[in-house]
């Protein structure tokens, strides 16, 4: 008898630490320093991982959130903007040193609930533990890199400029209230990527959790509200066609942060009356190819598209999404990959070694295997056997071969474990799919030959934003710029850029005369402008 592709435990087989005894109520939200009650509906939040009730799967509840309506929204709007106070507010008019002050105590305090949100990001979303404790310290590490870059910005800036007659100080100044909404795919990490410049820099921010990953966030309130000012950060819950919307159309959103879909992106800037004066910093989705070219080291091509195809299932819009593998090679290569495939351990996300968990949209598995049908009707292969095999909320990648541009699959960003494989004799064809893609984030290329790496290179620097080279697509390190063309993304993120992001260049001038100079040494020696000064952040 055939093992099963996985195991479900019963609630007496989890890990104790994995036992909730009581579900998580999260029945506050945070809103100008204070918590308030919820007294309405509530979502029901269950984990990715079922459990076994004799010959049945359940579904494990988690806890509940608050279903948000218009009015607590606008509270939240309202407590944000009496904070940013038309630029005026304690939080915008402090100096860098006091700012990064509060993000370093809310970076100590979040350090202290480490386990709790590991732990949630495992039940939640179903993430390994490495990738869950590896999800919450580089977004410590990133605080930690985004306030010495912040220092390093106000110190280039700690000196007037003379010219043409002219002083100036330049410097950086906040853009008003941001809205912030982050994925569930890494619901710590890239919302705080967002999240921590924004206010760094000056800003006020409403925050809402993503529709997965919503309780991993409860650790963390009690840090949001003890360091920071009142209103300097609120934080919503609900459905986002409610919420967002709600808050988008009374055009007093001045930045939406935004990462998930270019539709849901686009549907929230069209609810803006004031769409110039809008500021939008987006992480949409994308569409990377890999291209293994016939010279490429077939071992470690394998091992990077398998790693890029199947991290965290395949449910990051930096994985490779689909493979063009030349002809020449694709019987070495297709053997390995499958067979590498294969020797890959599926299971609940605490068990060592796993690679492969259960997903945790309910729908998906349907989707996926809509797609896997749609390529089989229209001449592809299903290569290996349990391809698309459903267990509960687990799905067995599947690998497609003979794909082409009559698919979906061909076109549409899964986000999930399916990988189509596309053929090719010239290489056309992967070039020509990457400049008629709606997505330009980045692309894979595998090869040992320096004269075809730098022949795609040139060109295709001009199509993506980034041209891995015998690696997968990724978004790190995070002192790189990580960005997209086309619908892949608006604005340019990483440690260096986000400040760049949530903010704007102003100054002060005056023309130079005596008078003028004698005037700016009184209030640069006298401390009296926090804008106009020379101190130097060490």
């Amino acid at each position: 008898m055939q093992e099963p592709i996985i195991s479900f435990p019963s609630f007496e087989e989890l890990p104790e630490r994995f036992k909730l005894h009581e579900t998580i109520a999260q029945e506050h939200y945070l809103v100008n320093g204070e918590y308030r009650k919820w007294n309405g509906a509530f979502h029901d939040v269950y984990s990715p991982v079922r459990l076994q009730e004799g010959d049945k799967l359940v579904k494990y509840k988690l806890g509940h959130y608050p279903l948000l309506e218009e009015k607590q929204s606008l509270e939240a709007l309202g407590a944000a903007r009496e904070a940013y106070d038309l630029g005026r507010g304690s939080w915008p008019t402090m100096t860098v040193n006091e700012r990064i002050a509060h993000v370093e105590h809310f970076k100590e305090e979040m350090s202290k609930q480490r386990e709790e949100v590991v732990k949630l990001l495992m039940l939640e979303i179903g993430k390994t533990t490495g990738d869950a404790e590896k999800e919450f310290d580089r977004t410590v590490d990133y605080i930690t890199d985004t306030i010495a870059a912040l220092k390093q910005l106000d110190r280039d800036s700690s000196k007037l400029e003379h010219s043409g007659g002219v002083f100036a100080q330049i410097r950086r100044g906040p853009l008003g209230v941001v809205l912030c909404m982050g994925p569930y795919n890494y619901p710590l990490n890239e919302t705080f990527t967002l999240l921590l410049p924004a206010l760094l820099m000056g800003n006020t921010v409403i925050f809402k959790p993503a529709k997965f990953g919503v309780l991993l966030i409860s650790p963390l309130l009690e840090a949001f509200k003890n360091c920071f000012p009142a209103g300097v950060i609120n934080v919503i819950f609900g459905s986002g066609r409610v919420t967002a919307s709600t808050l988008m159309e009374t055009g007093k959103i001045d930045v939406l942060a935004f990462i998930g879909s270019s539709s849901g992106a686009n549907a929230l800037k069209k609810l803006h009356p004031n769409q110039n004066r809008l500021r939008s910093v987006l992480g949409l989705e994308a569409k990377n190819p890999g291209i293994v070219l016939p010279d490429a080291n077939i071992e470690l091509s394998v091992q990077e598209c398998l790693l890029g195809s199947l991290s965290y299932n395949g449910q990051r819009c930096t994985a490779l999404k689909v493979l063009f593998v030349h002809e020449k090679i694709k019987d070495e290569f297709m053997e390995l990959f499958i067979s590498s495939l294969n020797k890959l351990k599926a299971g609940m996300p605490w068990e060592d070694g796993v690679k492969l968990t259960p997903l945790p949209e309910d729908d998906k598995p349907n989707y996926l295997n809509g797609l896997i049908k749609d390529a089989i009707s229209k001449g592809a292969t299903l290569v290996n056997e349990t391809g698309g095999e459903t267990i509960g909320s687990y799905f067995n990648p599947a690998v497609l071969t003979g794909v082409d541009s009559s698919m979906k699959i061909f076109h549409e960003e899964q986000f999930g474990p399916v990988i189509p494989i596309v053929f090719f004799d010239n290489i056309e064809q992967p070039i020509r799919y990457i400049v008629e893609s709606n997505y330009g984030q980045q692309v894979s290329i595998f090869s040992s030959n320096p004269e075809d790496i730098s022949s795609l290179v040139d060109p295709l620097v001009n199509q993506v934003c980034r041209v891995n080279i015998n690696s997968q697509c990724q978004r790190g390190p995070d002192n790189y710029p990580f960005n997209g063309r086309k619908d892949s993304a608006e604005g340019t993120l990483s440690v260096f850029d986000a400040l760049r992001a949530f903010s704007i260049r102003t100054l002060v001038a005056t023309k130079d005369s005596s008078q003028n100079k004698e005037l700016l040494n009184q209030i640069l020696q006298g401390r009296k402008s926090k804008f106009l000064s020379t101190d130097y952040i060490l």
